[in-house]
Formats: C-alpha cells, structure tokens, sequence
C-alpha cells in the first residue's frame, strides 16, 4: 500500500506541491541556498573583525595624530612664551631717594670745584 491509500482519511496532496519540491531539489537552487548561508557566516566574521579590531586601531591611530599635533602646538607656544621672556626688560627706575641723593651728590661736587 502506498502513503496514500494508508491514511485514514483520503487527502488529496496538490500537484503543485509535488513540482515545488522537484523545484527546490534541483542542484541550482540549494546551491544558491548554501551560498546565501555562506555569504551570511562570513558577512558576520567580516562584520566582528572590522568592529573588534580594525576600528579600535583605527582609533589609536587618530590618538596619536591628535596628540603628536597637540605636542608640536604646545612646544611652539612654549617656545614663543620663552622668547618673550628672554627680551631684556628695561630697568625700572631708581627710588625717588636716590634720584635725590644723587642730585645732592652733584651739588657737593659743583661746590666744591667752584672758587
């Protein structure tokens, strides 16, 4: 007895099922099945490598620029700040108690060289 006659209840299967599964059994179509699966295992490994590895590399690589950028900025500013410095200072004026004693000195000495 085949499948059909056994059932207790008469079931008429669609023929459309049957060339549905000649369809899907055909070398074309699991193949192209397998490549999608495929393609959807390496889409992830190629997804967690450039997330786990290649953009945190990526990010030490952009530290360094900035900080390497941040360091000539620094030294330069540094230096500027030095030169300034380093300009000689005009000498502050003397106290006005030696403006006067030195007016005082040169009076004693113009007394003293006149006759």
């Amino acid at each position: 007895m085949s499948e059909r006659t056994a059932s207790p209840i008469d079931l008429h299967r669609p023929a459309w099922i049957d060339e549905f599964r000649a369809f899907i059994m055909r070398g074309n179509v699991v193949d192209l099945a397998v490549g999608i699966i495929i393609g959807v295992a390496f889409t992830a490994v190629v997804n967690s490598l450039v997330k786990d590895i290649f953009t945190p590399i990526i990010a030490v690589i952009q530290f360094l620029i900035v900080s390497f950028a941040v360091f000539w900025m620094i030294k330069v500013l540094t230096r500027l700040h030095i030169r300034e410095e380093a300009a000689p200072a005009p000498p502050p004026p003397p106290p006005r108690s030696e403006v006067l004693l030195e007016e005082i000195r040169d009076l004693l000495a113009a007394r003293r060289d006149q006759p």
